[in-house]
């Protein structure tokens, strides 16, 4: 009787062990899926087309298409805008900021992934670009 108790208690341990290993292997695999999708979601998201000037002046939300300017953003980040380019620069480029205030302004960029974006510019004391980033609200 007595081996048979070890025998069962050894299968339950093992059980236990491989459920464990299961639990860990896929919270990792998650956590690799959820983290390579956040460094990417930019590009997926906001890496649609090329920047065009015309395109992003004129741009207005429509019901077919609520990102109205998203699909520009990451080429316009990540090719058009230059650090050290001045405000004055930015704003001959893209046109009047939906909002701005002393370091900062900001270009809607519409409805994307069912929240509201906008392309926030960051300058310095001299009204240079030192970086800009997606944001939603």
């Amino acid at each position: 009787m007595n081996e048979a108790s070890d025998t069962k208690e050894n299968d339950i341990t093992r059980i236990f062990v491989i459920i464990a290993w299961v639990s860990a292997i896929l919270a990792a695999l998650a956590t690799i899926a959820f983290f390579g999708w956040w460094a990417m979601k930019d590009r997926l998201e906001f890496g649609h087309d090329q920047f065009n000037k015309i395109a992003w002046i004129t741009a207005s939300s429509s019901p077919e298409k609520t990102c109205h300017r998203g699909d520009m953003a990451y080429d316009l980040e990540q090719n058009v805008l230059e650090t050290g380019m001045s405000r004055e620069e930015a704003t001959s480029l893209l046109g009047r900021p939906t909002w701005e205030e002393a370091g900062q302004m900001e270009y809607d960029l519409g409805n994307c992934m069912h929240v509201i974006h906008g392309l926030r510019l960051f300058f310095n004391e001299n009204n240079q670009l030192t970086h800009s980033r997606i944001v939603q609200h």
